[in-house]
C-alpha cells in the first residue's frame, strides 16, 4: 500500500486530514504512528475546525518538519531547507487545487454549524476532502 493510500484508508476510517497525512509518513521517519495521530490532531478542518490551513497542508508540513526540521538551533541549512521544503509544497498544492484555506478548498465554511451541514450533505469529505488527502500525500512523496 502506497502513502497515498494509507493517508486515504485513514481518513475513511475517521481521523481527520491532518491526521491521516501524518500519520501515513510518521513510522517511517521514526515516530509511531500513535503519537503522530494526537500531535496532528489539532490541525485537523483547517485548523481545529476553524476552516483554515486545509489539514492535509498541515499534515504534510509536519512531515516535512519530522523529516528535515532542525533540532540544534545552530543547524541553520536544516533549517532552510525545512522552509524551502514547505513553501515548495505549498506552491505545489495551491497550484493543484488553487487554494490552501479549507473554507476556500470546500466552498462552504465547517466552523459553523450551517457549513457542517452542507459539507454533510454535499459529502464534501469524500467527494473532496479524499483527494486532497491523496495529493498532499503524492506532493509529499514527490518532494521527500
Amino acid at each position: 500500500m502506497t502513502r497515498a493510500e494509507t493517508a486515504v484508508a485513514l481518513f475513511r476510517q475517521g481521523f481527520s486530514c491532518s491526521q491521516a497525512v501524518a500519520a501515513a509518513f510518521a513510522p517511517d521517519l521514526g515516530l509511531e504512528r500513535d503519537a503522530a495521530l494526537r500531535l496532528s490532531q489539532p490541525f485537523g478542518g483547517g485548523i481545529a475546525r476553524r476552516a483554515d490551513w486545509c489539514g492535509a497542508i498541515t499534515g504534510a508540513l509536519l512531515v516535512i518538519g519530522l523529516k528535515h526540521g532542525r533540532d540544534r538551533a545552530e543547524d541553520e541549512a536544516s533549517r532552510d531547507r525545512t522552509y524551502a521544503l514547505a513553501n515548495e509544497f505549498i506552491s505545489r498544492f495551491a497550484a493543484r487545487h488553487g487554494q490552501i484555506k479549507c473554507r476556500d478548498l470546500l466552498g462552504c465554511d465547517i466552523s459553523t454549524p450551517e457549513g457542517r451541514k452542507t459539507a454533510e450533505r454535499l459529502n464534501l469529505h469524500r467527494t473532496k476532502c479524499e483527494d486532497y488527502v491523496r495529493d498532499a500525500a503524492v506532493l509529499l512523496e514527490e518532494l521527500l
